[in-house]
């Protein structure tokens, strides 16, 4: 088992790596055709938010259910690059005082700390904006029925409905907190959107049948919960430090949660219930999931 975890560690460096690559190279100084001009400022506040480290999860995400569906690579990166642009994006504007008011964000001073929160919020919305462009693009070599449908499929993960919707809920949660199923609507919209399209998108990519698609979402619905509940214990059990953020928020600012509802132990009970389920839809993939396999592992399992 050490062994496997070693590997699954190595190829989420290596995705990541990969991710941060073509990354760097779309929020270069070019400016590309159809723009004006590339303010110096905004761009570096944009790299700030998204260049500047993480696990890349819901990216490895993409490239993964991607090569298990045998979808085209190269394509596959750039709607990685795309998902984590919004994954990005959210982190900025989740960040802002208006929001979670947080100064620490992968070890480094949130974006509206380290230039202006006017700033920040454009780069959030730029981050936003640039993620449907990299998609259409013709260099994400996709017929335009596919694009189309990645289009719709992450704007609605993204937007009132999806994680939009779900920071709404959260905020209200602050001031009226939710009982059970309010909590997991919450979460399935916050966290677990954004999630359950990284994983649905490698199925959309290579054009997979209707069931392999619904498979595939299915397991990210599992794994964004399982995420949720893990952050959630981390938020009590971590440090800042290890964490590369604020811990304790929820508690302090007395958001209900499925862990204050129920005890962690009941949390490390669900997760392993999570894991089951996540592993159980892969069954009909054999060994070529594995790697997806250790992928809900590792979410249960993480350490910050």
């Amino acid at each position: 088992m050490n062994g496997d975890t070693n590997d699954f560690s190595e190829r989420l460096v290596e995705r990541a790596v990969q991710v941060e690559g073509i990354l760097a190279e779309i929020l270069d100084t070019r400016i590309r055709d159809g723009e004006i001009a590339r303010p110096g400022h905004l761009l570096a506040a944009m790299r700030h938010g998204a260049l500047n480290g993480g696990k890349r999860l819901r990216p490895f995400l993409v490239l993964e259910t991607a090569a298990l569906m045998g979808a085209d690579p190269a394509a596959a990166l750039r709607v990685a690059a795309a998902i984590e642009c919004v994954h990005c994006y959210s982190l900025i504007h989740d960040d802002l005082p208006a929001m979670d008011n947080d100064d620490l964000r992968r070890g480094l001073p949130t974006v509206h700390i380290a230039f202006d929160e006017a700033t920040a919020i454009l780069a959030g919305d730029a981050l936003l904006t640039l993620a449907f462009e990299i998609v259409t693009a013709p260099e994400t070599e996709l017929d335009d029925g596919r694009k189309a449908e990645l289009v719709l499929a992450l704007s609605r993960a993204a937007g009132l409905g999806g994680m939009a919707g779900g920071q709404a809920l959260d905020l209200l949660a602050e001031s009226a907190p939710p009982d059970e199923a309010g909590i997991i609507t919450l979460q399935a919209m916050k966290t677990g959107a954004l999630i359950r399209y990284s994983c649905e998108a490698g199925a959309i990519l290579a054009g997979a049948p209707a069931a392999d698609r619904e498979s595939l979402k299915r397991f990210g619905e599992a794994i964004g919960l399982a995420f949720q509940l893990a952050d959630d214990l981390l938020d009590v059990t971590s440090d800042s430090g290890s964490m590369g953020k604020a811990t304790g928020k929820d508690a302090e600012r007395g958001k209900a949660t499925l862990l204050a509802l129920y005890g962690a132990s009941w949390a490390r009970n669900q997760l392993a219930g999570l894991v089951t389920e996540a592993c159980e839809l892969l069954e009909p993939y054999g060994g070529r999931a594995h790697v997806l396999r250790s992928a809900a592992l590792f979410v249960a399992d993480r350490e910050h």
